[in-house]
């Protein structure tokens, strides 16, 4: 524990302290508290996917009609992300996960009465605002209550919780919309966040990173370091700190400079063509299965396999990502593109392209949730939240992107093999810019503004300086 003395009072550095201790039960806790905004984020996320069909039917629209829509709420999720990491930075991560787990409740629970598209598509934006600023904020809180050497596997574990949600979206969407219509869907994920809003309002701490480096209320950072660790005592007068730089200015800025520029690139680079496969794989499955002659449940329940196959994916790779990084994540990617591109070739087996779905969300979903656990760990605390934010945004104009292509595609009548050809090219790319992240953690690049030592500046240590 970095503890200095002299004639001043104690000094303790925050994120050394995190490190030497091992994952205990409050960072468990901590854990499944961010999972479960996860889990309601990913079911009202992928919800409309799940009901696109029913709502098609209903509203006599032709299958390719409802892109827009899909894209208006992934817009939001994209101003969200964009908005809210910057707003944390600043604020607080615990103030924005509380007000965006309200407004997605609130905006999901509204879409169970829409009446037109026109209504519809207003709606899903005002959603997705609430979507978009949830996640990155969770991120940033787990990453920060974390040791360094587990950072990676509890951020994927957390994540897990948004594709158990999108995957038990599916579940639960096959089981009401046969009995009570595709806006139970909706009322259900609408509800559930409002009722978690005053649980987030008691039990979430405000990141303990935040708090010490905003030199804030040092008692409260004294108490949660007691959480960490049960039997620490701190004399009175205690200070605590982060040793990073408070960045000033805009936090977008600081992306970009002290050789961060090309890794955050690349990063934005993976993270678009990962969510625009992701997206396009999620919104167009069921209707594509519904085609090719599987009844609106039955696609549903195959579709859902791409978020099974995500989870099983993140529980498999967590300590793989710690130790190999981007390296691990260009291989996931690669296998990823056979994957996606077999479900067009097996559309009519339903236990064949139930598997590449599977192995599709294995890798693609899989990587992404590996993605957003490494960008977690690559920026420091006062522009974290920004850098996750940032990335996701940026990745969320690749799931605006998807869903339009895929409606476009199939509106020119392209078979289901060349469709999801298409998807598997986004894979090759997101596949490139690892191997390009890969190499460029191999000499070092953008590491100096990390308070830690990660995959990008851990081998930086052993290498000599100059003046060494």
């Amino acid at each position: 524990m970095a503890i200095s003395q002299g004639s001043c009072a104690p000094v303790i550095d925050v994120a050394e302290f995190i490190d030497q201790q091992p994952v205990g039960g409050f960072q468990v806790k901590l854990l499944l508290t961010c999972a479960a905004v996860l889990f309601l984020d990913g079911f009202d996320t992928q919800a409309i996917g799940y009901v696109a069909p029913s709502i098609a039917k209903e509203w006599g629209m032709t299958r390719g009609a409802l892109g827009p829509v899909f894209s208006a709420g992934l817009f939001g999720l994209m101003v969200g992300a964009l908005l809210f990491g910057p707003l944390a930075d600043r604020i607080g991560r615990k103030k924005i996960i509380i007000f965006s787990t309200l407004a997605f409740g609130l905006g999901a629970l509204a879409t169970a009465f829409v009446q037109d598209v026109n209504a519809l598509l207003a709606i899903r934006f005002l959603t997705g605002l609430g979507l978009g600023g949830a996640m990155p904020n969770a991120v940033a809180m787990t990453s920060e209550f974390n040791p360094r050497r587990r950072r990676a596997t509890m951020v994927m574990i957390m994540f897990c919780g948004f594709s158990v949600g999108a995957a038990l979206g599916g579940f639960l969407a096959a089981a009401l919309i046969p009995h009570f219509g595709w806006r139970s869907v909706f009322v259900v994920g609408g509800i559930a966040p409002l009722i978690m809003v005053p649980i987030l309002a008691r039990r979430l701490p405000e990141s303990v990173r935040f708090l010490a480096l905003a030199g804030r209320a040092p008692e409260r950072v004294a108490e949660l370091l007691g959480f960490i660790r049960p039997n620490a005592s701190f004399a009175s007068g205690t200070q605590f700190t982060v040793h990073e730089p408070a960045l000033a200015g805009m936090p977008v800025v600081h992306l970009f400079r002290e050789g961060r520029t090309v890794a955050t690139l690349l990063l934005w680079v993976v993270f678009f063509m990962s969510l625009l496969d992701i997206y396009f794989l999620s919104n167009w499955l069921p209707t594509v299965l519904n085609d090719l002659g599987a009844s609106v449940s039955e696609a549903v329940l195959i579709g859902s396999m791409l978020q099974v196959g995500g989870v099983v994916g993140t529980f498999a790779l967590g300590s793989i990502i710690d130790r190999f990084s981007f390296k691990a994540l260009a291989l996931v990617y690669f296998i990823a593109i056979f994957a996606v591109g077999a479900i067009g070739q097996l559309g009519h087996s339903a236990v064949l392209v139930a598997t590449a779905i599977f192995v599709a969300g294995f890798c693609v979903v899989g990587g992404q949730i590996a993605a957003n656990a490494l960008a977690a760990a690559f920026y420091p605390t006062s522009v974290r939240a920004t850098g996750v934010g940032w990335a996701l945004g940026i990745g969320r104009v690749g799931s605006i992107v998807g869903p339009l292509v895929g409606g476009m595609l199939l509106t020119m009548k392209w078979s289901a093999g060349a469709v999801f050809f298409a998807a598997a090219a986004a894979a090759l790319c997101a596949a490139l810019a690892a191997v390009c992240l890969s190499r460029l953690a191999g000499v070092g690049g953008g590491e100096s503004a990390i308070e830690q030592p990660t995959p990008f500046d851990a081998k930086l240590e052993a290498a000599p300086t100059a003046g060494s």
